[in-house]
């Protein structure tokens, strides 16, 4: 009888796996949550677009955590890029969107080797992408994963709510929210887009057992805030930050509920702020269903090139997925602790306030180190030196504060420095790499960049870039075959991998090694005033 019932449920699942088509998926397809998707193959890769992981955040749903996906009958098509999330894009962005905004928004993407196996266990990638946080999307042809696929990688890329969609406070979602998190539904929507890889990756032949996070920009510090938040912990096994930041809160330090220690209101004041600004002056759930009526353009009114509005507070600690800064976790050690790939360009972001030389330089805890360090020979022109310390600030010392970090607590971190200009832009580019550009190095999609005018070089560059990006996803080590050894980073050696203006990788001490020790000295001791 026992063994009649087993055959009996055997038969029964099997006959809902055929029904819905989990029995006889094609090559070019997968079952996810919601039903079967259907990919297209070109030149050799497969790749599925479009694929939702959460509901349409639109309506009632705007400002809430992710929900699960509504399923749908039949195969759907994923041979198309959903909407980016809503924005204003801008003419200068360095990855142009690919398809129009949209509050719609939460999907992702998957590339991989078309005749690799679908039960087989390939290393993980996901792209998370820049733009302030109220900018970017995963559709820039830049972002394309074919490469990445071609060398054996699952390349996975997602959406994430911007602006105030993404990020927004207001007394009454906090109300609402009844002690779950609030505020950081952009963060929100990361951890929801990993724990779709974590259950479903399998399906399209990835291991979720060996899963690397990688971003730029306000991507790179999204992965210091995955590696840093309770909420992550076991989604993701190695990290590369790229121009991410990783001292303090790369835009700025905001708080849910509290004035921030420079004065800045809370984002829950912010948020009552904006309301009062579109004419919204109720304070409970009525004001919520008032903003949530609001269009979505009306919240959008703003990106990169104008992000500085009052109104707008960005990511926030809100003490449960944000809990602190980047270097304060690293510091207590309260991280996830997995190799780690760090760094940042030549050229990068940076700013400075000081009206003179003597103002810069009397800001550092030793004037005249940083005198010595920056100009030693007293000819420099202030704007020169202010992007110079305003990138080591930002940029350049913090990666390499975060590959101590972690070297210190026993974990292995590889530091790098991107110096490579493309050749058709070397007349334009003559302080180094600017921020961003390493971009379609590391995806080896140079030539969508520049198109008839990328160079052999740059192929090389490219090739470098992406190989050595890929061989830290597979084994948590970027060295191999071909490429000289990436030295791995120790504090008492300061050795990094600078991929040169040459197109060469040199591994080498840090040439800017006095620099960056003044410019640390500064940030410990402003961190110890916190």
């Amino acid at each position: 009888m026992k063994s009649r019932i087993v055959m009996l449920a055997a038969l029964s699942a099997s006959l809902i796996r055929c029904a819905s088509g989990q029995g006889a998926l094609a090559p070019d397809q997968a079952q996810v949550a919601g039903g079967i998707v259907q990919g297209s193959v070109e030149e050799g890769v497969l790749s599925f677009k479009g694929i939702p992981f959460a509901a349409p955040p639109v309506g009632d749903l705007r400002w809430r955590p992710p929900q699960p996906v509504q399923a749908w009958s039949g195969v759907r098509q994923a041979t198309a890029f959903g909407h980016d999330c809503m924005q204003v894009p801008f003419a200068g962005d360095a990855a142009p969107l690919g398809t129009p905004p949209a509050e719609d928004c939460l999907t992702l993407n998957v590339w991989r080797k078309a005749d690799a196996p679908a039960n087989g266990k390939l290393p993980v990638m996901v792209w998370i992408y820049g733009g302030g946080f109220v900018n970017g999307g995963s559709s820039p042809p830049v972002y394309d994963g074919s490469r990445f696929a071609r060398q054996g990688v699952v390349l996975v890329s997602f959406n994430y709510r911007l602006g105030r969609l993404g990020f927004f406070a207001h007394p009454a979602l906090t109300a609402e929210a009844n002690g779950a998190p609030t505020g950081n539904f952009g963060y929100m929507d990361q951890l929801a887009a990993l724990e779709w890889v974590r259950d479903h990756i399998a399906a399209f032949g990835g291991d979720p057992n060996n899963v690397t996070i990688f971003g730029e920009s306000a991507g790179g510090f999204s992965v210091h805030t995955l590696l840093t938040s309770p909420k992550s912990r076991g989604l993701f096994h190695r990290a590369i930050i790229m121009s991410g930041g990783g001292r303090g809160h790369l835009m700025g330090e905001n708080r849910l509920n509290e004035a921030s220690p420079t004065g800045k209101a809370s984002a829950e004041d912010i948020g009552e702020q904006y309301a009062k600004v579109v004419g919204i002056q109720q304070t409970g759930p009525e004001a919520l269903a008032a903003l949530r009526a609001l269009p979505a353009e009306r919240l959008a009114d703003f990106n990169l090139m104008n992000m500085g509005t009052p109104t707008y507070a960005g990511p926030m600690i809100d003490g449960q997925i944000v809990t602190e800064s980047p270097d304060a976790a690293y510091r207590a050690g309260r991280w996830a602790k997995v190799p780690v790939m760090v760094g940042a360009t030549s050229a990068d972001l940076g700013y400075g306030l000081a009206r003179s030389k003597e103002e810069l330089f009397a800001s550092y805890p030793a004037p005249e180190a940083a005198r010595a360090a920056y100009d030693p020979t007293g000819t420099a022109e202030l704007p020169a030196l202010l992007a110079l310390t305003g990138m080591d600030r930002t940029m350049i010392e913090p990666a390499r504060h975060t590959a101590r970090a972690a070297a210190e607590q026993g974990q292995p971190a590889w530091h790098y420095r991107f110096s490579y200009v493309a050749d058709s832009m070397r007349s334009e580019w003559k302080t180094g790499a600017p921020h961003a550009t390493e971009i379609p190095y590391v995806f080896d999609t140079v030539e969508l960049k520049y198109g008839e005018k990328t160079t052999d070089r740059d192929r090389q560059a490219a090739h470098a870039a992406n190989t050595y990006f890929v061989r830290f996803a597979k084994t948590g080590n970027p060295n191999g075959e071909g490429l000289p050894e990436w030295p791995r980073y120790e504090p008492a050696t300061d050795q990094l991998v600078d991929f040169s203006a040459s197109g060469e990788p040199v591994p080498q001490a840090d040439p800017w090694k006095a620099r960056l020790d003044v410019t640390a000295a500064a940030a410990d001791a402003a961190a110890q005033k916190r």
